[in-house]
């Protein structure tokens, strides 16, 4: 059974930094696509950025140029590092996999990031 587990969220000061990561089990990581969406209260989930099997990265606009996503794939991680974090970056953040041959997408729980201003 595929499993997505994410760790370091957590509680951070306007303009500081975190890093999420996301360790993958039972898929073809490698070949899939990884990514970060985010959900605030009250907020549509907003897809944050995504790595493709090829490294190539997307963003969304209000994250460019602060965060950077990453993939191990001997460890089976993605990551997330968020540098200048502002209020409006406070969500649960939520790892998936697009992986080859899958009819859904793989979710883990999240991870909660505040970011205080």
């Amino acid at each position: 059974q595929v499993q997505l587990v994410e760790s370091g969220g957590g509680l951070v000061q306007a303009g500081g930094s975190l890093r999420l990561s996301c360790v993958a089990s039972e898929m073809r990581f490698g070949a899939s696509a990884m990514g970060w969406y985010r959900q605030a209260p009250g907020k549509q989930r907003e897809l944050v950025a995504k790595i493709n099997s090829d490294r190539s990265t997307s963003y969304a606009d209000s994250v460019k140029g602060r965060f950077t996503i990453s993939r191990d794939n001997a460890k089976k991680t993605v990551y997330l590092q968020m540098n200048a974090l502002r209020s409006e970056d406070t969500a649960l953040y939520m790892c998936y996999a697009d992986s080859p041959g899958a009819t859904m997408l793989y979710w883990g729980l999240g991870t909660q990031v505040t970011v205080s201003s």
